[in-house]
Order: structure tokens, then C-alpha cells, then sequence
């Protein structure tokens, strides 16, 4: 098992394993075609019930929370496109992707974020008793976020928090880390490793790990209070990537003045 590190993404391991046999059947669930990159058309409401439904049968997979700067690093990197079509489920959490989807048909098609579903999934994990667990960030990052849960969702089962090593692990605590989170029989998996890194750290761990598997970028940071979710008129409008900027700007504005124009090139004009 690997954590952000800096060299991650140079060693070339398999994306996706497909020796694992899939206990969930996704044929019947909406997809639209984006760029080469297959995204759930869906609601919120139904996504739950079905993860919900399908919980058990469901572990061991992987779930990819993908917008734009996931779909551009598609397009650019074939390895990347393995991955996000070897997931269980793609999820829209962009704003353009939807916008995509209902300009070519798909009218019932919903954004779906990483840090809302993570929402509902509380919400409905109190009263089923899905456990969660929480690996990567900092450690001061994950105490907020329990602090946070613990105080909001007093009934929300943890099973356990580890933060990320920012490194890549040795093959022994790449198998203790493996044994610590099955040892606590999740549900739900939460990475929080940044992108790609934390796309490739489900995908590699397909089969191995329980639970299902699901990388979410900032959405710890959003649980732990440090990170401030944008107005639901700016959200309304595909304007949370500017509101994010406002942010964080050294750290954003090169990937949203970047991914935003490759990612309209790539879906409407080369139309792939």
C-alpha cells in the first residue's frame, strides 16, 4: 500500500484488478460517455439507497468521485482512464460534467460531490450502522474531523483514523496498514491522498482492502472545518472551482486555468 508520496505515481503498478471477481451488478445503473469516461446519471437520493442496498456485496470495490481535473488526466494518461473506468461507479462531481450530460440528454443527471455524499452516507449510517473508516491527511486534520463527527453525528460508528505517511510504504507496513483497517471491518473506506495518487491507492488496493473504497480529495478538510464548502447559488452555477480558487490560490488557479479549457476540448470538440 502506498501513500502520497512524491514518487508514487513513477512506479508502475496495475490499476485495476481484474482477477476480482465483481459481487455487484451495475449494468442497469445510467451512464454518460464524457470524454472516454463512463459517469453515473443518478441523484443523490438514489446513489445512497443503492451503496446502501448493496453494501456488503460492495466491499473490497472502488467508487471515483471525478471532475474535471480527473477527466482531462484521463484523456492525457491511459493508465488514469483504466482506473476510473475499472471503478464500480464514476460520480459527477463536477458541475461541467452534469452540465455535459443534460446538454446530451441526459436531463436527470445530478452532481454528486465528494464531501455531499460523504454527508448522506453519515446521515444514513446512523440509523443502518455502517461503519466507517478514515486513512491519509494529517493527524491534527483527522482529530477535527472526529471531533466534528462526533459532536454532529453522535450515532456514526468510526472504525478507525489513520493519517498518510507522505511517503511511499514499505511492503511490511504496507501489509500492516491492510491488517489494521480489516481489522476494524468497514464499510466504508475513506482516502484522503490528493489526485491521482488517492485514485491509484483505491484502485491498487482493489480486492485487498474491505469496505468500499472511496478517494475524496479535500473532503477531509471540509469535515475538519478548514475548508469552507461555496454558497449553494455559487454551487447552483458551476462556480465552486472559483470559489475554491479564492481559497486557495497558488495551489489552484494553475489546475482550474489548465483543466477547465482541456476539459471543454476534450468532451465537446474532440468528442472522444
Amino acid at each position: 500500500m502506498m501513500s502520497a508520496g512524491k514518487d508514487m505515481d513513477k512506479k508502475e503498478r496495475p490499476v485495476y484488478r481484474p482477477g476480482v471477481v465483481r459481487k455487484t451488478d451495475v449494468s442497469g445503473l445510467k451512464t454518460c460517455r464524457i470524454a472516454g469516461c463512463d459517469i453515473l446519471v443518478s441523484s443523490m437520493r438514489e446513489l445512497v439507497a443503492f451503496l446502501s442496498q448493496h453494501v456488503r456485496e460492495l466491499s473490497g470495490d472502488y467508487l471515483m468521485v471525478s471532475a474535471t481535473n480527473e477527466i482531462v488526466m484521463a484523456c492525457q494518461d491511459e493508465r488514469f482512464l483504466r482506473c476510473m473506468n475499472g471503478s464500480v461507479i464514476n460520480i459527477p462531481d463536477g458541475g461541467p460534467l452534469v452540465t455535459f450530460g443534460k446538454l446530451h440528454g441526459f436531463g436527470d443527471m445530478q452532481r454528486i460531490t465528494g464531501p455531499d455524499l460523504m454527508l448522506a452516507l453519515f446521515r444514513v449510517s446512523e440509523e443502518r450502522g455502517f461503519r466507517h473508516y478514515f486513512y491519509g491527511n494529517r493527524q491534527e486534520v483527522l482529530d477535527q474531523m472526529r471531533a466534528r463527527l462526533e459532536k454532529d453525528y453522535p450515532r456514526l460508528q468510526i472504525a478507525g483514523m489513520c493519517p498518510s505517511r507522505y511517503r511511499n510504504l514499505t511492503e511490511e507496513e504496507d501489509r500492516e496498514v491492510v491488517r489494521q483497517i480489516n481489522a476494524t471491518h468497514p464499510d466504508f473506506v475513506w482516502f484522503c491522498l490528493g489526485a491521482p495518487k488517492g485514485c491509484y491507492f483505491t484502485a491498487d488496493h482493489q480486492g485487498i482492502l474491505e469496505g468500499l473504497l472511496i478517494s475524496v480529495g479535500a473532503g477531509f478538510d471540509y469535515f475538519a472545518g478548514n475548508i469552507r464548502r461555496a454558497p449553494k447559488w455559487m454551487q447552483a452555477h458551476d462556480l465552486e472551482w472559483l470559489y475554491r480558487i479564492c481559497q486557495e490560490p497558488k495551489r489552484l488557479y494553475k489546475r482550474y486555468l489548465y483543466n477547465i479549457p482541456r476539459f471543454l476540448w476534450h468532451a465537446y470538440v474532440l468528442k472522444k
